[in-house]
C-alpha cells in the first residue's frame, strides 16, 4: 500500500472513530435530554412550579444520567484511560452542568418572555444550542480529556 493510501485511510478511520464518538454522545445527551424533558413537563403542568425551577430540578437528574452514560460508554475506552479520576471528572462536570442549566434556563425564559414561543418549544431549541456547542465540546475535551 503507498504513503498516500496509508494516510488516507488513517484519516478516515480517524473521521469514522470522531464521527461514531460525537454520534453515541449525542445519543446520550438526547436519553438524558428526554428524561430531562419529561420531568420539567411532569413538574410545570402537573405541579405547577414555574418552568425555570423545573428546568433548574430536571437538569440535575438529567445531568446524573448523562454523566453515566457519557463516562461508561460514550467516552469510554479500554486503550485510553481518562486523565483525570472520578473525583476531578464530577467536580469538572459540575460545572459544566451548573452553567449548561443557567443557560437552558435563562435562554428558555428569554426566548419565552421577548419573542414568545411557548417554554416547551422554547426549551427544545435552547437546548439543542447549548448541547452542540458547550456540552458536548466541554465534556470531550476536558471533563473526559483522554491520558
Amino acid at each position: 500500500m503507498s504513503r498516500t493510501k496509508r494516510r488516507k485511510a488513517k484519516l478516515n478511520s480517524w473521521l469514522r472513530n470522531k464521527a461514531f464518538t460525537f454520534s453515541k454522545a449525542q445519543l446520550s445527551a438526547f436519553v438524558g435530554g428526554m428524561i430531562d424533558y419529561g420531568i420539567m413537563i411532569l413538574l410545570t403542568e402537573f405541579f405547577h412550579l414555574h418552568y425555570t425551577v423545573s428546568i433548574l430540578i430536571s437538569g440535575v437528574v438529567g445531568a446524573v444520567i448523562n454523566f453515566s452514560l457519557n463516562k461508561r460508554w460514550t467516552f469510554h475506552s479500554k486503550n485510553q484511560p481518562y486523565k483525570h479520576g472520578l473525583k476531578v471528572q464530577l467536580i469538572k462536570f459540575i460545572l459544566v452542568v451548573i452553567n449548561s442549566i443557567f443557560m437552558k434556563s435563562y435562554g428558555t425564559f428569554l426566548i419565552t418572555q421577548f419573542i414568545g414561543i411557548d417554554y416547551k418549544i422554547s426549551r427544545l431549541f435552547v437546548d439543542a444550542v447549548v448541547s452542540l456547542v458547550f456540552n458536548f465540546n466541554l465534556q470531550k475535551y476536558w471533563v473526559f480529556k483522554k491520558a
